[in-house]
């Protein structure tokens, strides 16, 4: 009987297309739920997965959210933004909030038409702090880029009681890039992509 069931499973995986790694999600004990009710479960229809359950869990959602937000005037919190392109090339900067308590998006922002403007940039930056509210917020953090650069020292200064703070894995990246550009480690580099391509070409 367990070997059906499994099967089962492992054929709507297989179907369409899920990664093995969704077995770990703490939510797949959706599967002790199903054996708890026994036999005669009607499973969910389409209709009532994108209505009354996707409300139910929207409203779970908002109540995470809202028990994370009591916690900032306790902890504080730091704002990141990731800036990232879209598959239509897009510039968007999401914006989140971070404590100890878990991290919230707070939002995404097309900024498509003024990504290179350091003026308009920190306007936005300084918008979501006045949005999440100055005094709960220790640190802005932004990657390394020189639009973003340009807004560090005015956000502190308009902003006493912050700090703007660049990216640590940003400045990895970067460093990491200068270092594949010596001539010393250019070479090696080279030959060793080559053989990773005839490796994967021929496995």
């Amino acid at each position: 009987m367990r070997n059906r069931v499994c099967l089962d499973i492992g054929r709507f995986f297989f179907k369409n297309a899920i990664s093995f790694n969704a077995l770990r999600s703490p939510f797949f004990s959706m599967c002790r739920s199903i054996g708890s009710y026994g036999r005669g479960l009607e499973p969910p229809s389409m209709h009532e997965l994108r209505t009354w359950i996707l409300r139910e869990e929207l409203r779970t959602t908002e109540n995470v959210v809202e028990e994370i937000k009591r916690t900032w005037p306790q902890t504080s919190v730091s704002i990141i933004s990731d800036g990232w392109k879209d598959i239509r090339q897009r510039n968007l900067i999401n914006f989140l909030v971070n404590n100890p308590s878990g991290t919230i998006f707070l939002k995404s922002v097309n900024v498509s038409e003024y990504i290179k403007d350091a003026k308009l940039i920190f306007k936005l930056l300084d918008e979501v702090v006045e949005e999440v509210g100055e005094h709960l917020i220790v640190q802005v953090i932004t990657d390394n880029a020189s639009n973003y650069k340009a807004t560090g020292d005015p956000l502190m200064e308009k902003r006493k009681h912050l700090y703007w703070t660049p990216c640590a894995a940003h400045c990895i990246d970067l460093m990491l890039e200068r270092i594949r550009d010596l001539p010393q480690h250019k070479n090696a580099l080279l030959k060793a992509r080559k053989v990773a391509n005839y490796i994967y070409n021929h496995s």
